[in-house]
This record gives structure tokens, sequence and C-alpha cells, in this order.
């Protein structure tokens, strides 16, 4: 009677597998907690390079006006205010926004060829850039018709899902 009272072999396995898998969790959370917060110390770091440029671009108003000096600060403030959007999103979302990504990506572009002045770029670098710039736009239309995987959807489920429900359904309804 004894022996009977035993538990079966398989419950040390299955507290094994209980253990690993609360311990994993505790690492993953962990590991998400130390890139939170890695995450919050680049938005502190950039909010204050956003200050200092904005700073430097209220000096630069000061005559003599130097519009192409002005231009190019207030287009990379831009860029800084895109870039710490973009890592808002992360934090709230655990996710990087394409769209968000592909505007700071034409920003930065359009600022380099405003910057240099259009005149002074070889042809060669022109053709790229407008290729690049062509590229940047496709993905900004393509991403539209993508699922939001974001909002809880995972395709990959889905599909797993549906294999699983393929096969526990019979070929002709009765078994066979």
């Amino acid at each position: 009677m004894q022996d009977s009272m035993k538990p079966p072999f398989t419950s040390v396995t299955d507290s094994d597998r209980w253990s690993a898998t609360f311990s994993r969790n505790h690492i993953v959370k962990a590991l998400e907690t130390v890139q939170d917060l890695i995450v919050v110390s680049l938005c502190i770091g950039l909010f204050c390079v956003m200050v200092i440029q904005l700073r430097d671009m209220f000096i630069s108003l000061l005559p003599p006006l130097n519009f192409h000096d002005v231009t190019a600060d207030i287009l990379f403030l831009l860029i800084l205010v895109e870039l710490f959007r973009l890592l808002i999103i992360y934090l709230q979302e655990q996710r990087i926004s394409i769209g968000v990504a592909v505007e700071v990506a034409i920003v930065s572009v359009l600022r380099e060829v405003l910057v240099r002045g259009i005149l002074e770029v070889p042809w060669t670098q022109v053709l790229a850039t407008c290729s690049f710039l062509l590229a940047l736009a496709f993905l900004l239309i393509v991403r539209v018709w993508l699922p939001p995987t974001f909002k809880g959807i995972d395709p990959e489920k889905r599909y797993t899902m549906q294999f699983h429900d393929n096969e526990t359904v019979p070929l002709n309804g009765h078994g066979h």
C-alpha cells in the first residue's frame, strides 16, 4: 500500500519542467526589465540631445542669419523627435514601428541632401538616393497591407492552430 501512495515517476519530471519553466520566466522577465531600462536611458539621453540642439538652433537664429544652417538644425531636431517617438512606441508596445522608422530614414536622407546641396552631389549619389527613397516609399505603401501582428495576433500561432485542427478532422467524416 505504501508503494501505491508514492507519486508516479512522471510527477518528478513534471516538477522539473515546472521549475525550469518558472525559472525561465523569471530570467525572461529580468532581461526584459533590463532592456526597458536601456531604452529608458536612451530616451533620457535623446531628450538631453534634443534640448542641446534646440538651444543651438535658437543661437543660430541670431544675426547674421544663415538659412542653410537653420534648416539643417530644424530637420535634425525633427529627426531626434521622431527617434524619441520610436523609443516611446517601443516602450509602450514592445515593438518597433515600421512606419516611424521609415519616416525617420526619409527625413534623414532629405536632410543630408539639403545640407550638402543637390547641385554639389555627384549624379551617382543622387541616383542612389532617389532609389533609396523609392524603396522607403514602397515600404510605407506595403506596410498598409501587412497584418497588424502587434495587437496580439500571432500569425505563426494561427497557422499552428489551423494545422492541428486539420490533423484531428477525419478525412471522410467517419474516422477513416
